[in-house]
């Protein structure tokens, strides 16, 4: 319980850093996001439990990683993240999860991602600002990613890249459980000012 306190208060911490560094209000952070203002003052406050669909609306809006909002002060020059370490930002009713496990520093982060998806549960996922790529790597099991409407199989040992700004959906494919490592990446934020 503590742990998800003081998550709440990162991540309280990191939306209103991000929001005022963008000069955004909270009506117009809550209007590009799709968000209710009252959802955003209370996710400032750190109260509430927003879902992965809000966080992900919010970091597009505001330009940067979903873990830029999650993640505290950096700990050192090598990190190390095990997955049982990480909280899944989604999980499926069928028991299908997704983890954020880091993201990288600099002016174009990538996140990496962690994904098991169950033999017919899927994620459908809005379209991303423009420029992001994702890639799905699958190291065991089957998906099925659709873009745009277009299924493509991807099976154990492939990769399959694409933009991340149109609809996509990932979907568990087979009999057996898809373990898959998902980057996305992120296009180059504005320079900072000095």
């Amino acid at each position: 319980m503590a742990e998800t306190a003081a998550a709440l208060r990162t991540l309280a911490h990191n939306v209103r850093a991000a929001r005022t560094r963008a000069g955004l209000s909270l009506d117009e952070l809550g209007r590009r996001a799709q968000v209710s203002k009252g959802a955003l003052v209370g996710l400032e406050k750190a109260q509430g439990n927003p879902n992965f669909a809000t966080l992900v609306r919010l970091a597009d809006t505001l330009g940067i990683s979903v873990s830029a909002l999650m993640e505290g002060p950096a700990e050192g020059s090598v990190r190390v993240v095990t997955a049982d370490a990480v909280a899944p930002l989604w999980t499926g009713a069928q028991g299908s999860e997704a983890r954020l496990m880091l993201t990288t520093s600099g002016p174009a982060p990538v996140e990496v991602w962690r994904w098991q998806l169950e033999p017919g549960e899927e994620y459908p996922s809005h379209p991303h600002q423009a420029g992001v790529v994702e890639t799905v790597s699958v190291t065991s099991g089957r998906m099925t990613l659709v873009v745009d409407g277009t299924e493509h199989p991807v099976e154990a040992g492939q990769t399959a890249a694409f933009g991340g700004d149109a609809p996509h959906t990932y979907r568990g494919s087979g009999t057996e459980t898809c373990h898959l490592i998902m980057t996305v990446h992120l296009p180059p934020g504005p320079a900072p000012t000095t």
